[in-house]
């Protein structure tokens, strides 16, 4: 099947969850700085950064492509602050400690460019942990699954059993929340999968 789509990302996630709604995309990651700016919302952030992956390789394709770029950008926030990902084990267990026994938010922003317009949209989630011991965080850094996720943890792996409770989007928080994207896909008149009942 011919690509349908540029993604913009190396993040083998975000194929994955492409391909569950039937849609083959060309990966080519740009690299933006993906610093927050002073005051600026959760919400705001990850949108921004979706924009501005999606602009980035859309002016590395240059005019002559026709296939529209997508991109998706994913923060951990507890309390207004963003978790981003973990430099090292010491940042990786005081992530879980702040995790630990609470609720925090997963956003995710999706934004889709084409040459006619730029699109996007953003996904909320609340995810909740219960109490995780710190020889089990530490347990968890040395399995190496937390080391390039935001907020320490990956819901699709291992991090999968300190969740006690989400609400919101499952695919949002491992970094593509598919409802959104499906939208954001059918207004650029690519074609989803339409599940009919007979």
């Amino acid at each position: 099947m011919h690509p349908q789509i540029y993604l913009a990302s190396r993040s083998p996630r975000r194929c994955e969850l492409l391909a569950q709604i039937g849609i083959n995309p060309k990966v080519m990651a740009a690299d933006i700085d993906e610093s927050p700016n002073p005051e600026e919302a959760p919400a705001e952030y990850v949108i921004r950064l979706a924009l501005e992956k999606a602009k980035a390789v859309q002016a590395m394709l240059g005019d002559h492509e026709i296939l529209p770029v997508l991109a998706a950008d994913t923060a951990v926030v507890t309390v207004h602050k963003i978790l981003g990902k973990p430099a090292d084990r010491d940042e990786a267990l005081a992530m879980m400690r702040q995790l630990s026994g609470r609720s925090h938010k997963v956003l995710t922003g999706v934004a889709l460019v084409d040459a006619h317009k730029i699109c996007s949209r953003l996904s909320v989630s609340h995810v909740t942990f219960r109490q995780v011991a710190e020889a089990e965080a530490l347990a968890y850094w040395n399995s190496g699954e937390p080391q390039d996720k935001a907020g320490g943890y990956a819901i699709q792996g291992l991090g999968a059993v300190f969740v006690s409770h989400l609400e919101g989007s499952y695919s949002g928080v491992m970094g593509l929340p598919l409802f959104e994207t499906a939208e954001l896909l059918r207004s650029a008149g690519i074609a989803v999968p339409d599940i009919t009942i007979s």
